[in-house]
């Protein structure tokens, strides 16, 4: 049986939880009613407001410290939020749910009508709760915490707390219902204070608790915001406000660092760490900013799956991406995004593990999927795309890998252009199609006769017909032009150049049941193949699945080796742990040594070559 405060009462409620709240949405809806007009003096009104200013003070710093592109050389430990500690710490607003229960009873019991005609602001209230903090909250947040860590308290109420070393804003508010239940007291006491001495307010609620909640991300931000150069300038300031890598110390070492947000009491209880200045100052100037080894430059989709960057929102991006309606308020401010994007044009670093002991990071090119089909935004897409391949050769990085659209033939040649322009790359350029060709063509059932081929001069679908011609497949090439058609025929040995039927209707497939899909298909198109057809894809964006008697693959794609480390987003709508087979195709470029770009056509002959090379590495189909 576990400790009495050990679990929320309300856990097995999941996301329904926040129904807890819904009487004070109700109690605001018949004030409303009644007043014939918003409550603004409502004190459940403002409960509600609060809980959602202070998770949206948490929501905040989450986003920044997740900006890579603006944090990643201040970052106090380098590694990645894993899915581990995401699903670990789902339920993190618990705190501000219970807080906001507690203030509901408070309202709600005999103190409750002397809030009716409360004060907007009292200075006077300010300079109280400001006492109180530092001689009760500091005080005994600190003896609390110091108690929490000894056995066998730790094991039942803060083991969960520490059970990872890499903080994060959400992890600040994360812990069982004895620790909320200290944080409370901890917020309660100076508010309290300020009421019972006649000096209470609506201001002093709101400045306090947020105030509260954002000095607390910030410690657990993991990124250093603050100059060391303040720090040296006003010595007096290491004692009165608290730093990530002061905070982050206490997680990793634990027997040390216990204050709340004044490291002055960690001075007189004799817990300070020694290191705490020094190593702030070291991560400041870049101590942890690590130069990738293996860099895959991605592009945004489109408007709605730009919130599905790691920065938004944890709970989007750790599951494989869906056009959810909870996303559809925030649209306009993607948009927005999407405009400044244009305006600042500028690879960003979105996100990063590690395999094998090396970084590996996704930067993405400031445009989107609609973009690459406007022929007047060719050259500055290029422009990118080569900024980013020169930014990658001067900093270090080993292999670039080119994502869907950022390789398209008639936009670059499969990336040809940039290695033509720049001779003298240290820095691979791979376009990861040979992986992606692989994928598709060992998902084909060995028994198989005939395929149907759609985009079938492509790239890809160029290399896919010369290999199955090879096995004696025939592969019906749906294209227009005979003279492409005959120039991948010729490229086939003799023997089997039979094997290649050039299509330009979608008539001859209707006994087909083996599709490989390169060009979208419409609702009419795909009524044509027969039932139990499988629709194997190698298009972006995937096809729409309308036929009910067809089964749809999904985009070609591997699983991450078991030793990845850091991965806490998923790529697109991939699962968690899986990324596309280009993305792949370009680790295993980087893992094998391999020296040569590969760009352009592809190797017909390599594809089992690169196969065999993804499945040593610990990569599998997914």
């Amino acid at each position: 049986m576990a400790p009495p405060l050990s679990s929320w009462p309300w856990a097995s409620l999941r996301v329904y939880k926040y129904f807890l709240l819904a009487p004070l949405a109700w109690k605001v809806g018949q004030e409303w009613l009644e007043q014939g007009g918003a409550p603004l003096w409502s004190p459940w009104l403002h409960l509600l407001l609060l809980f959602s200013a202070r998770g949206l003070t948490y929501q905040f710093w989450f986003s920044y410290s997740n900006m890579l592109f603006l944090t990643r050389r201040r970052r106090v430990v380098p590694d990645g939020v894993d899915f581990r500690q995401i699903d670990h710490e789902w339920d993190w607003d618990n705190l501000l749910i219970l807080q906001t229960l507690i203030g509901a009873s408070v309202v709600n019991g005999p103190l409750g009508p002397g809030l009716d005609h409360v004060r907007v602001w009292d200075p006077r209230g300010l300079a109280i709760a400001l006492l109180l903090h530092v001689g009760f909250s500091e005080p005994v947040f600190y003896w609390a915490h110091r108690a929490l860590h000894r056995a066998p308290i730790f094991g039942q109420y803060h083991a969960a707390h520490h059970s990872t070393p890499v903080t994060h804003p959400l992890t600040a508010a994360f812990g069982t219902p004895l620790e909320a239940l200290l944080l409370t007291l901890t917020i309660g006491v100076p508010l309290a204070g300020a009421f019972l001495m006649g000096a209470g307010s609506i201001g002093l609620i709101y400045l306090y608790l947020l105030a509260f909640d954002y000095l607390r991300s910030m410690g657990y931000s993991n990124v250093e915001v603050v100059s060391h150069r303040v720090f040296q300038a006003v010595p007096a300031l290491r004692y009165i406000l608290y730093t990530p890598t002061y905070l982050s110390l206490h997680h990793r070492e634990k027997d040390s660092n216990f204050c709340l947000f004044m490291p002055l009491f960690d001075l007189l209880g004799g817990t300070l760490n020694t290191k705490s200045w020094e190593l702030q100052k070291e991560i400041y100037q870049g101590k942890n900013d690590v130069v990738p080894e293996f860099v895959f430059l991605a592009h945004v989709v489109d408007i709605m799956s730009s919130m599905h960057v790691p920065f938004v929102l944890r709970s989007i991006s750790s599951v494989p991406f869906e056009n959810h309606l909870v996303l559809l308020p925030f649209w306009p401010v993607a948009f927005t995004g999407m405009l400044l994007m244009w305006c600042f044009s500028k690879t960003f670093v979105v996100s990063s593990y590690c395999l094998r002991g090396r970084l590996h990071q996704t930067w993405t090119v400031p445009r989107y999927g609609f973009q690459y089909f406007i022929p007047a935004a060719k050259k500055g897409i290029n422009h990118q795309i080569e900024l980013a391949i020169v930014r990658a050769d001067r900093i270090g990085v080993k292999v670039l890998s080119l994502a869907a659209l950022n390789k398209n033939e008639a936009l670059n040649g499969g990336g040809t252009l940039f290695v033509e322009r720049h001779p003298d790359l240290r820095v691979r350029v791979v376009h990861g199609n040979t992986l992606t060709a692989a994928v598709i063509l060992n998902e084909i059932p060995s028994n198989t006769k005939d395929v149907f081929l759609t985009g079938a001069t492509s790239k890809l679908g160029r290399a896919i017909a010369l290999y199955l011609c090879r096995k004696k497949i025939k592969v019906m090439m749906l294209t227009m032009s005979s003279e492409r058609f005959l120039k991948i025929q010729r490229e086939a040995p003799a023997e089997f150049q039979q094997y290649l039927v050039q299509v330009t209707k979608y008539q001859p497939a209707q006994n087909c049941k083996t599709w490989l899909v390169g060009k979208w298909l419409s609702p009419r198109e795909q009524r044509w193949a027969a039932p139990g057809t499988h629709f194997h894809q190698f298009v972006v964006p995937p096809i729409i699945g309308f036929r009910r008697d067809c089964t749809y693959g999904k985009l070609a794609a591997m699983r991450l080796p078991k030793d990845v480390q850091g991965v806490g987003s998923c790529e697109y709508t991939m699962e968690r742990g899986v990324v596309h087979a280009c993305h792949a195709g370009g680790v295993v470029h980087f893992l094998e040594g391999w020296k040569h770009h590969e760009v352009g056509a592809i190797d017909v002959d390599r594809i089992d070559v690169v196969w065999k090379a993804a499945l040593k590495h610990g990569f599998t189909p997914s």
